[in-house]
């Protein structure tokens, strides 16, 4: 009865461990996988209203430049007809 029993723990704790290093191989592959997911999807840098002010910016100085161009225009265009 002894021997068998103890031939049961034995195979008892084989089976464990089987299962134990099955389990970790699984946890490794589904680690990696989500390394790469990560390594795909960068962090955000940027935010919403950081992108609007620049694009504030760069609307405003547009507009400047526009009014600068049409004021040179009208400028070039008056020196044409009254010179």
């Amino acid at each position: 009865m002894r021997k068998r029993k103890e031939a049961q723990e034995r195979l008892a704790e084989e089976q464990r461990q089987a299962a134990e290093r099955v389990y970790e191989k699984k946890q490794k592959e589904i680690s990696s996988v989500y390394r790469k997911e990560l390594k795909k999807n960068k962090p955000v840098t940027k935010s919403r209203s950081s992108e609007r002010a620049k694009q504030k910016e760069r609307g405003s100085f547009l507009n400047k430049a526009i009014i600068f161009v049409l004021l040179l225009l009208i400028v070039v265009m008056l020196a044409v007809f009254f010179i």
